[in-house]
């Protein structure tokens, strides 16, 4: 452990008064370097031990860091140095931007824009509180609702227009999907009417599980390529979709209000099957049920376990119901179904078609916003109950196709290298010990994992938490996962999230303690630095989008389900929002050496 030997007098600024500390008051059992009292020869030492920034955190002066990744195995865009920086420069290099999700409603599904000026005052709210931007739901339903191509982006421009004179940036999501019938949806906005028509005569084109029950919540990826939409695929919907959306929002891109577009690719835009859907009964810790059984998909699998030498192969029957426990299934218990042949199989096919419907829409999703000055995004759920299993249960189902001894999501990093897409995960506020034993939930290793694959793809990782919360335990556990080794004073740290977006603006966030809380995180977030209003400053460039990579073929895709310890993580974050007094004395005594 790494500590500063020297007696040292430092004001504590709300105090007022002097105190004259001595670090081995602190922490036993440190190693002490011998500093000269006066500032010039302690910066000097300073500088000289400490090369690599040490850790800090509210129960020790000083911890030694976990092993650190090596610079090539992630992605780091930390240009090498030709000037000086400063200790406020090199500081912001630790900078991680806060965005806020506005409310699900904020445009109402008759595209109407409520309650303008008390979106404007909370929005002020946000910019005094250190917020860097806000997210918002696109929603298919309500602007593509009168027609096929009949667009009506009014309310939005009015929308991003209060939100560009706040002087925040803007995350667009292009919400492909149902609002409801989820965790968190406050409000119903449906697919568009002319999309359920077309659902009532052929029902085949939502998902659908064994028992043929319907998921009218996201068009099943079995259509993508299905002429069935007034002559048009639903791939083509979505393309035509996001062009219109560049067109009528041009003068917006123009002026960098939206910096990243993420896009819709399932239900809750996640990239995912519907498999625990509340709508229909799923209750957690439920391992949820496959959703293949539409005909399109039906046909697809026969077609592929044909290719393969065994037409005899039908889809699972043996899987279980929404709210059974694994081993409670033919197909997930011991020595189940999953780890036949046939099982093996089936999930490989299963993941595999997720992974095409995601590199196709993101395709055009690159093709309608090239040359943008914006980066694609796309969002992978944090499905954490049953983690622990070795099944994997519950991600299975939703086509995460995740082991113990295969990696179900860098294979999803992989392909979203080929666009330059950030990884966008949940459950980032989450930890082991908050959860249900019985659900074997492992939060905190999911998001480890999950991020590092991206990490070691070389793509940028952001996050958000899965449910609201406004307590300090779920800000610490965000600021660790940002930063899981720490602080860097030396500069940008090798492991740093691009960004995070808060779960979500609402009345009880501006509660006046919250408030106070959430600036303690947003302040903490920005590695104590005021808010930044450069992007640059903290190493995040956005040049114009380039045109997606060439493509990547499913078995390169697959070599990336090698499995891999997840690079190391911090036990706490040394930038808690509870630190207190101690917390605020470590600032003030590097700041004598900056």
């Amino acid at each position: 452990m790494y500590i500063i030997g020297a007696m040292t007098s430092v004001t504590l600024g709300s105090l007022g008064e002097k105190i004259r500390l001595h670090s081995r008051c602190f922490c036993p059992n440190v190693l002490f370097i011998n500093v000269p009292e006066n500032a010039e020869g302690a910066s000097k030492v300073w500088r000289q031990g400490t090369k690599n920034a040490p850790t800090f955190s509210c129960r020790s002066i000083i911890s030694r860091s976990p092993p650190q990744a090596v610079a090539s195995e992630i992605s780091t865009t930390e240009p090498k140095a030709t000037t000086t920086l400063t200790y406020e420069e090199k500081m912001l290099r630790n900078y991680v931007p806060i965005f806020v999700m506005l409310p699900l409603g904020v445009i109402t599904v008759d595209n109407v824009l409520e309650d303008k000026d008390k979106l404007v005052k909370e929005l002020k709210e946000l910019r005094a509180a250190g917020v860097d931007g806000v997210m918002i739901d696109v929603w298919w339903g309500i602007i593509e609702s009168k027609g096929p191509k009949q667009y009506d982006w009014t309310a939005y421009r009015s929308l991003f227009q209060a939100v560009q004179e706040r002087g925040l940036k803007l995350q667009a999501i292009m919400s492909f999907h149902q609002c409801g019938g989820n965790v968190g949806d406050v409000v119903t906005i449906p697919l568009p009417q002319w999309v359920l028509d077309i659902g009532e005569s052929d029902p085949d084109i939502f998902y659908t599980n064994l028992k043929g029950n319907r998921n009218p919540e996201y068009l099943t990826l079995g259509v993508d390529n299905r002429r069935l939409f007034s002559g048009r695929t639903a791939v083509e919907i979505y393309s035509d979709y996001m062009k219109s959306f560049r067109e009528n929002i041009a003068d917006f891109l123009e002026t960098g209000l939206i910096i990243d577009i993420e896009v819709g690719l399932g239900p809750a835009g996640e990239l995912r099957y519907p498999s625990y859907p509340e709508s229909q009964g799923w209750v957690f810790p439920g391992i949820g049920e496959f959703q293949c059984y539409d005909k399109y998909l039906q046909a697809d699998f026969k077609e592929a376990a044909t290719a393969a030498g065994h037409p005899e192969w039908e889809l699972p029957d043996n899987a279980g119901e929404y709210n059974d426990a694994p081993e409670s299934t033919e197909f997930f218990k011991s020595n189940g179904t999953y780890l036949t042949e046939k099982g093996k199989f089936f999930l490989t096919w299963y993941s595999n078609k997720l992974l095409s419907h995601g590199d196709q829409i993101l395709d055009e999703a690159n093709k309608a916003f090239v040359g943008c000055k914006l980066k694609l995004a796309a969002k992978v759920s944090g499905i954490h109950w049953w983690y622990k299993a070795d099944n994997h249960a519950a991600e299975l189902t939703a086509g995460y196709y995740n082991l113990k001894d295969r990696d179900g999501y860098r294979p999803i990093a992989r392909m979203l290298s080929r666009h330059r897409a950030i990884l966008n995960f949940t459950c980032l506020e989450m930890r082991d010990s908050e959860q249900s034993a019985d659900a074997k939930s492992a939060p905190q290793e999911l998001v480890q994992q999950v991020l590092s694959g991206g990490w070691r793809e070389n793509i940028e990782v952001a996050g958000e938490n899965a449910l609201s919360r406004y307590d300090s335990t779920a800000y610490n556990q965000i600021l660790l996962n940002a930063r899981p080794n720490g602080i860097n004073r030396d500069g940008q740290p090798k492991l740093r999230m691009y960004g995070v977006t808060y779960l979500r603006l609402s009345d009880e966030l501006l509660q006046k303690t919250n408030l106070n809380l959430f600036k303690t995180f947003v302040k903490k977030m920005h590695a104590d630095q005021d808010y930044c209003p450069d992007p640059k400053k903290y190493n995040h460039h956005l040049g114009p989008l380039e045109r997606s990579k060439p493509e990547i073929s499913i078995e390169q895709l697959l070599e990336a389900t090698k499995a891999e310890d997840a690079f190391p993580w911090d036990k706490e974050t040394d930038m808690s929002v509870s630190g207190g007094l101690l917390s605020n004395l470590i600032g003030k005594l590097f700041s004598l050496f900056k």
